[in-house]
């Protein structure tokens, strides 16, 4: 898989302190257990999430979203 950099990703945000926000946050995300948007390749939830900005995926809009605690969590009875 190719090595994504800061620099593909600049130009989907504002600017690197939104980056960080937007990656971090869908990297919880499928840490939790969200499924990713991309392929998989045993990459670290954080290079997922950077992947996915880069290839126009995930935006800013992301931000808005409340956060999900349960994500992924299997409930027993």
């Amino acid at each position: 898989m190719a090595r994504v950099t800061v620099e593909d990703c600049l130009g989907k945000v504002e600017n690197r302190f939104q980056l960080v926000l937007v990656s971090s946050k869908r990297a919880r995300q499928i840490a939790r257990g969200a499924e990713p948007m991309v392929e998989w390749d045993r990459d670290k939830p954080t290079v997922v999430a950077l992947r996915e900005i880069s290839e126009d995926l995930i935006g800013p809009s992301i931000l808005d979203e409340p956060e999900n605690d349960n994500v992924g969590v299997i409930l027993e009875e």
